[in-house]
């Protein structure tokens, strides 16, 4: 019997599972059935295992100045390396890299976005182990929309533009790249309340959907759909 095909999942709040209050914060998590992960899971069903690194307000490559956990770049190498062998890598992540504060381009969040494929791609070997470099599957976040808490639309003035830029902008560097990319915006709305983050809804039709997409690039007999 082959071992399960693994596949890391790597992200911000979209995927840590944030349950979206029309206050902004503070709030809880969706469990795991109910997160994209977990419905992802359940669609692929016993010949794979989902591994979660999702942390909510993560950038791509971007230092937050409210929060030194929160760079993207910084961390994923290790996370990588801690948990190979891996076949899959998803990254989803930008969204917070619209943020006011960062005044970044789409452009500038879909290079910062290139920095983590590159780093997926090159991490071969990990620490000490002859494992090869996973296969990177890049998902751009649904766009933005109306946020009735307005500490969270001075935070992101300016993000509901960008955010409709990034599926754009990202299929250009996937493309590029010779890597995997889905556009969520393809399968869902931003239903929340918070005009953020993922309804139970959202998450399960994104879950299927990724689920799809995964099989495409794993099982036997498929065909990636990389440029």
């Amino acid at each position: 019997m082959s071992p399960p095909k693994n596949i890391m999942c790597y992200g911000d709040s979209l995927t840590w599972g944030w349950v979206p209050v029309k206050e902004g914060s503070p709030t809880y998590r969706y469990p795991y059935d109910q997160r994209w992960t977990g419905v992802m899971a359940a669609a692929l069903g016993g010949g794979y295992h989902i591994i979660e690194e999702g942390l909510s307000a993560r950038t791509t490559c971007l230092d937050d100045p409210n929060d030194p956990r929160l760079n993207g770049a910084n961390y994923l190498p290790s996370a990588i390396a801690s948990h190979l062998p891996l076949d899959l890598v998803i990254v989803m992540l930008g969204t917070n890299d619209t943020k006011s504060y960062f005044r970044r381009t789409p452009y500038e969040i879909a290079n910062g976005m290139a920095k983590l494929v590159g780093q997926i791609l090159t991490s071969a070997g990990g620490i000490g182990t002859p494992y090869p470099a996973p296969k990177a599957l890049v998902i751009a976040p649904p766009p933005l929309t109306p946020m009735p808490d307005p500490w969270f639309e001075g935070m992101f003035g300016g993000g509901h533009e960008k955010s409709r830029d990034l599926a754009r902008q990202y299929k250009a560097m996937a493309d590029f790249m010779k890597i995997d990319f889905l556009n969520a915006g393809d399968y869902l709305t931003t239903d929340g309340v918070d005009g953020i983050h993922f309804t139970a809804a959202n998450n399960a039709d994104l879950g299927r959907a990724v689920a799809d997409k995964v099989k495409s690039i794993l099982e036997p007999g498929q065909v990636s759909t990389a440029a």
